[in-house]
């Protein structure tokens, strides 16, 4: 059931092995192409109980992946929400089984346009390919039936809870959606129910960024050895700024520079201008190029009303799962009206539903970072959901 993937990577870097599981079935994608065999990568945390009742999905964000409660294999740092997920956390792996899954279309071990591309028509190429920008179409809907078949292999008849930010909020709602009879309680977190224009755009720039890269090689900048990073760095960059809020970039950073008192007019670096630039070079050394423009593709076609007749509150008619709902004042990217929009469908629904706003000046970022009264209200609805479910404490 379980193996090991491989990801490529830089030359000088060794290959990574990933626990994964492969699906030679493969899955049918929204765009009408199939993916066979199929491969997703993932971690898991804590232990199934006996009646495997226990289990929690985290759903990770554009840049996240499945090391979401340990230390990275590439950079080290310690797992992206290492602040939420561990031992005595909001989600307590002392209590809960924890999957985490790179999402379809990632560069963690996942199929995406990073790993090789199977063999078609019976016949070996004679030198293995990489998907890159072969790699079909993809939406938040193909990641949640990937995950949905990784949750079923692992013998998890029933979700006690999906839980993400962000892209991992969208994936949430639609396991709510597409899959109401698995999960019996879901938190879709600084998220919104499809990507707005203005999130569009900020895309669109980022990928332009890497198309106009003379190392993009019309995305077979592997075939040279060549990685376009300076594309890529900018769309970070770009990116980045998105996640933050003018409070949170005037008191890291206000109009500082680095390593001078006052301008001289010469190189003069501000602070924040070094941070993205950082931002930037570090990302590239654990992200692919094309994953990116895949990836945000799948977020800039999401709308679950529109898979449901243009109408939100059908997307969950008749659910019987407990819904979260937050949303940070300061995040401008997925604003407290889109989560207001979602609790009115909810509630137009009947659906079980409670909302929280977090006055915090942290933006976007906030549900990455140490805010206790989100830890504190999230916690507090995934005990509430055991006891509902009828989960004794371990």
């Amino acid at each position: 059931m379980t193996q090991a993937s491989v990801t490529p990577t830089d030359p000088a870097t060794p290959e990574l092995r990933h626990q994964s599981v492969v699906f030679p079935e493969g899955l049918a994608l929204d765009c009408g192409a199939v993916i066979a065999p199929m491969t997703v990568a993932y971690r898991t945390y804590g232990t199934l109980n006996a009646d495997r009742t226990n289990a929690v999905l985290v759903c990770h964000a554009l840049t996240g992946d499945q090391y979401v409660a340990e230390p990275h294999p590439i950079t080290g740092k310690p797992g992206w929400w290492e602040a939420v997920v561990g031992p005595g956390k909001p989600v307590d792996t002392d209590r809960f089984f924890v999957i985490c899954a790179n999402v379809l279309g990632g560069c963690m071990g996942s199929s995406g346009p990073k790993e090789v591309m199977p063999d078609s028509g019976g016949h070996a190429r004679p030198k293995p390919q990489l998907w890159g920008t072969d790699f079909p179409n993809i939406t938040i809907r193909d990641m949640v039936r990937a995950q949905k078949m990784l949750v079923d292999r692992l013998g998890v008849p029933k979700l006690l809870a999906v839980i993400g930010g962000s892209m991992g909020g969208m994936q949430v709602l639609e396991w709510a959606a597409t899959f109401p009879e698995m999960v019996f309680a879901a938190a879709p977190i600084a998220t919104a129910p499809f990507h707005s224009a203005q999130n569009i755009a900020f895309d669109e720039v980022g990928r332009a960024a890497i198309h106009a890269d003379p190392d993009w090689m019309g995305g077979r900048y592997w075939e040279d050895g060549r990685i376009p990073e300076r594309g890529l760095s900018v769309a970070r960059m770009v990116a980045h700024i998105t996640y933050l809020s003018e409070e949170a970039l005037t008191r890291k950073f206000g109009r500082r520079l680095r390593g001078a008192s006052a301008l001289t007019f010469l190189e003069d670096v501000f602070e924040v201008e070094s941070y993205l630039r950082y931002q930037g070079s570090t990302f590239v050394k654990r992200f692919d190029a094309n994953s990116y423009l895949t990836i945000t593709r799948a977020m800039d076609y999401f709308d679950l009303a529109a898979e449901h007749g243009g109408n939100l509150a059908e997307a969950f008619k008749g659910t019987k799962t407990r819904f979260f709902v937050a949303s940070f004042d300061s995040d401008w990217l997925f604003p407290t009206s889109a989560s207001r929009t979602l609790v009115r469908a909810l509630n137009t629904a009947a659906a079980n539903v409670s909302f929280v706003e977090i006055a915090s000046d942290k933006g976007h970022d906030a549900f990455l970072l140490h805010e206790p009264e989100f830890h504190a209200a999230l916690g507090g609805f995934l005990r509430g959901s055991a006891e509902r479910a009828g989960l004794a404490d371990s």
